[in-house]
């Protein structure tokens, strides 16, 4: 309603403007008759209130569907009236819709291709990498250390790719179950033991043998993967331990992580889940990428788990997988 009047406002001025310059004409003719030309005035306004009140009827659900956005393209071409106007916008929206829907339809196959194409880029470098390491991984000598160290960055860099592909179309690549988070622990200390031995860090774990959550197994082991790796990562040198822990709280259980490295600055703290933000740490440790904690933090939200991070600069850093 408070649409149509205002749409309607200067069509009313107009109308009352015209009763009034006509009767100003008259006067300015000689016309004196007083009660005939006010009368004419009240049959003018009766004519333009008999108008707008039939345009008001007959546009109400186009009007309608103008003041409340509807919730999707669809359901406004089903709220639109048969009067002409309306049928003429209905058609509007019917090609546009149409458009956009061809528009989203293309987007989405080149996306699948993408995401196809990259899959099977990942896997095929993944052999290569696994032939440069069985080359290097009995040599006793110093340069193929290094080569087997740069084949494990690599190797990390093409996981974070992977999954980040596969998050996509997280819905379709997951299955919840019970998972032992003493084995998901044991194989994240295995596939990371070169990356302690070489940065002097030794794993700890206070976790039960038979403790388990309902969780899906690849992305878990995905999110702890990675704090454990930034966990080594900035306590390199510092031949410290890095605990990892259960306890409760309340009805939920934790997994704690915690390291005794470099610790983050306050200023980052609220910071470290956005994507790409590395930080006064990152500045120092070039291998940041700044997406490792974004990943943690949104594969977690779907899979219904919080992370929590405590942490204090020299001191070390604590995150906390919480599972309700």
């Amino acid at each position: 309603m408070r649409l149509f009047i205002r749409d309607h406002i200067p069509l009313i001025c107009i109308s009352i403007v015209q009763l009034f310059i006509t009767l100003w004409v008259y006067w300015l003719d000689g016309y004196r008759n007083l009660p005939t030309a006010l009368y004419s005035v009240f049959l003018g306004l009766c004519f333009s209130i008999v108008y707008l009140t039939y345009r008001y009827y007959s546009h109400r659900e186009f009007y309608k569907m103008l003041s409340h956005l509807p919730e999707s393209p669809y359901d406004s071409l089903k709220e639109l009236d048969s009067s002409p106007l309306s049928i003429a916008l209905k058609k509007v929206l019917e090609k546009q819709y149409g458009d956009c829907h061809q528009k989203i339809k293309t987007w989405e196959h080149k996306q699948e291709e993408h995401l196809t194409f990259l899959n099977q880029w990942v896997h095929q470098m993944k052999t290569p990498l696994s032939v440069i390491e069985l080359i290097t991984q009995d040599a006793d000598d110093e340069r193929f250390e290094s080569i087997s160290e740069e084949v494990d960055r690599i190797r990390t860099g093409l996981e974070m790719v992977l999954y980040m592909a596969r998050l996509e179309r997280f819905e379709q690549d997951f299955h919840v179950e019970r998972v032992a988070l003493h084995n998901v622990i044991d194989e994240a200390i295995h596939e990371n033991k070169r990356f302690f031995i070489r940065n002097y860090v030794y794993p700890e774990v206070k976790v039960e043998q038979d403790l388990t959550v309902e969780t899906d197994k690849k992305w878990l082991s995905f999110i702890f993967n990675q704090v454990l790796s930034n966990a080594i990562k900035y306590s390199t040198g510092s031949r410290t331990t890095i605990t990892i822990s259960t306890f409760s709280r309340n009805s939920e259980l934790i997994l704690e992580i915690q390291d005794r490295g470099v610790g983050i600055p306050k200023a980052d703290l609220p910071r470290v889940f956005r994507p790409f933000y590395t930080g006064e740490n990152g500045r120092k440790f070039k291998e940041s990428t700044g997406m490792g904690l974004y990943l943690v933090q949104t594969i977690s939200e779907r899979l219904g788990h919080n992370i929590e991070i405590e942490s204090e600069q020299g001191i070390g850093t604590k995150v906390r997988i919480i599972f309700h």
